[in-house]
């Protein structure tokens, strides 16, 4: 017999489906010819509280710190306990031959099956396979039992996924204990609380310091006026505006009336000046027109996906990977945790199914007058040599995409799940649709030395932008290309005013639920440019899978608050009082490139380039020396 595991019910019923099995369903499994298949429900098994290596640890107290278990113990979860005695005994039947791991096809998946042998103890003579799949699709569920690999040769990351838990259990619970214990009772009274406990995680503590930091920068910014000077020129039914920028050649190079090198600091200063052109002759010194190019984006990964439907739809990251999950689910679309924006080769080879599924099954009109428009076209699908292929850049799975499949469910959908199932699929489209082009001019206009810059710039060759309809930028406003048509380089120009305009620094931006997903895949930098984000992409903070959760649970314990309708974050009295203490006690838990460092191990882990006790050895360390700081022995 072989048995096969799945990570839920709904998953195991398409694996039924796929290998075409009567679905005659027992309790908690589906046995049929050769097989039997059953299921996890989420975690089976948990680590141990501290009170059940020892009961005295049960009571909070700075003598039992630091708690570091020689050997880690584990437990089932009391409300899936009975599930768990039917995995436990279909794993040790004498008849199974072969046992299949087709739980989630990431690191949290590979944990919880884990989990699951180390407290089932399988049948010995089985044979332990791992499936691994990029969609729920009956093609992909056979291709990954046919290519299933022996369950060894992900043992690196699975060891990853111990040390993940190991981790964030000794970080939680040492130094919740340990600042609980020191300052909880001030903290209390600071924020008016009968009790208060304080939890400290290694990926939320730093998520809530960037938080804090970013508003008291807000809260402490103090905004300065200064004043710009606009000079119109040309026609009167057909003139241009300029912004004076400051020069070596001008008279108020380096002066102190200058608040930057395009604004004074008193409006009286810059009227003085404008007082200063009058008269003067205004000659156009350089004219320069060029075509410019634009690709579309690189295909989503979960956090990009996480950030637009925070954007457009004002929901939070948790909210929209349990809508992508669904998709998967149903064969819409490819596995949403993912940090990969590319394709891998094979896939790109093959992506015409992807694409003629849409055309053939998706009744959206709209869409399929996208797909037309290539066919006619002739739009180029060999994508093996263009950005969107990269299989460097993938680690377990590609970019989420459209399978071009599970149609059948898609009307029953809500219609912010087709929402975000369309977003999916422009954006997809979009990559075989060619450059956006635009015309650009720039122009400096000399006036007595003085410099004032301008510029103009027109699509005119939509491209990519006519499927992704929400990334059109507008034309300028101020300076349509039609009035720089008659100019020439050297020309004099006629000057019809100058004006001051009122401006002030401005602070930076808090955080969206959506921005702050991002800015954790960057190790705390919000990078708003798509082009810039991918080239520094290192080691972030917490995982694809891990992200909305944080942000999630942050709220939860109110340490921060989440506006409903503009996903903006703020953090509340209590999450100050928070910070304070940790940035007081333990610094460095705030500190994103730190936090990101240790996701970076975790990751070596699990690509073999260091030993997991070397991974371990460093987290012990650091916990006796933070604990060992606070506390006199």
């Amino acid at each position: 017999m072989k048995l096969l595991i799945t990570e839920k019910p709904s998953v195991a019923m398409e694996f039924a489906k796929a290998l075409k099995l009567n679905i005659n369903r027992k309790d908690g499994f589906i046995e049929s010819g050769n097989w039997i298949i059953t299921w996890c429900v989420g975690h089976l098994v948990t680590m141990s509280y501290p009170e059940v290596y020892d009961e005295k640890l049960k009571y909070w107290t700075l003598d039992t710190l630091p708690f570091i278990p020689e050997e880690f113990k584990y437990e089932i979860i009391p409300n899936v306990q009975k599930q768990f005695n039917i995995v436990q005994s279909l794993l040790q039947r004498d008849d199974v031959e072969e046992i299949y791991n087709a739980g989630d096809s990431g690191r949290e998946g590979e944990y919880i099956q884990r989990l699951v042998f180390m407290m089932a103890k399988p049948n010995p003579k089985a044979k332990m396979k791992r499936v691994w799949i990029d969609s729920q699709t009956e093609e992909e569920i056979l291709r990954g039992i046919k290519e299933a690999k022996d369950m060894s040769e992900y043992d690196s990351l699975s060891d990853s996924a111990y040390l993940r838990a190991k981790e964030d259990y000794l970080i939680g619970i040492n130094f919740s204990r340990l600042l609980s214990i020191i300052f909880g009772r001030r903290i209390a009274k600071d924020i008016n609380e009968e009790k208060v406990s304080i939890s400290v995680g290694r990926v939320m503590t730093c998520v809530l310091g960037m938080v804090v930091a970013r508003e008291r920068e807000i809260k402490n910014f103090v905004k300065t006026k200064y004043y710009k000077i606009i000079g119109e020129f040309g026609e009167e039914n057909n003139s241009l505006k300029a912004e004076w920028k400051v020069t070596e050649k001008s008279r108020v190079y380096n002066s102190p009336l200058l608040y930057n090198e395009n604004g004074f600091k008193k409006e009286e200063d810059a009227k003085k000046f404008i007082l200063s052109l009058k008269d003067k002759k205004a000659v156009i010194t350089e004219l320069k027109k060029s075509k410019q190019k634009e690709n579309a984006p690189l295909l989503f990964n979960l956090a990009e996906i996480q950030n637009e439907c925070t954007k457009v739809f004002k929901i939070k990251p948790d909210e929209t990977l349990e809508i992508i999950q669904e998709l998967y689910e149903k064969k819409l679309v490819t596995y949403p945790r993912t940090d990969a924006r590319v394709l891998s080769t094979a896939i790109a080879k093959e992506i015409g199914k992807n694409l003629n599924g849409l055309f053939k099954n998706f009744r959206d009109e709209e869409i399929k007058s996208y797909i037309q428009k290539m066919i006619d076209e002739k739009y180029s699908t060999n994508l093996v040599k263009t950005k969107y292929v990269n299989d460097s850049k993938i680690t377990d799975h590609y970019a989420i995409i459209p399978t071009g499949q599970g149609f059948e469910n898609y009307d029953k959908l809500s219609d912010l799940k087709k929402d975000v199932y369309k977003l999916i699929v422009r954006r997809f489209i979009a990559i075989f649709y060619p450059q956006a082009e635009y015309n650009k001019i720039n122009i400096t206009i000399e006036v007595d030395n003085e410099q004032f810059i301008s510029s103009g710039k027109v699509c005119i060759k939509q491209g990519f932008l006519e499927v992704l309809k929400n990334r059109i930028k507008e034309d300028d406003e101020e300076n349509p290309l039609e009035v720089f048509n008659n100019l020439k380089k050297g020309q004099e120009i006629n000057i019809l005013n100058y004006n001051t305009k009122d401006s002030e620094t401005t602070p930076p931006s808090r955080y969206n639920s959506g921005g702050m997903v991002l800015a954790m895949e960057n190790a705390g930098k919000l990078i708003e440019d798509e082009e810039l984000r991918e080239q520094i992409k290192g080691a972030g903070i917490g995982t694809s899978a891990t992200r909305g959760e944080i942000i999630k649970k942050l709220e939860r314990i109110k340490y921060i608050n989440i506006n409903s309708k503009t996903q903006i974050i703020t953090p509340t009295a209590k999450g100050e009082a928070i910070y304070d203490i940790v940035n007081k006690s333990i610094p460095d838990m705030l500190n994103p490139d730190l936090t990101a460092s240790w996701e970076k191990g975790l990751d070596m882990v699990a690509k073999k380039e260091i030993e997991p006790q070397i991974f371990m050895d460093k987290l012990e360390k650091y916990i006796y020396s933070k604990i060992n700081k606070l506390v006199i022995r």
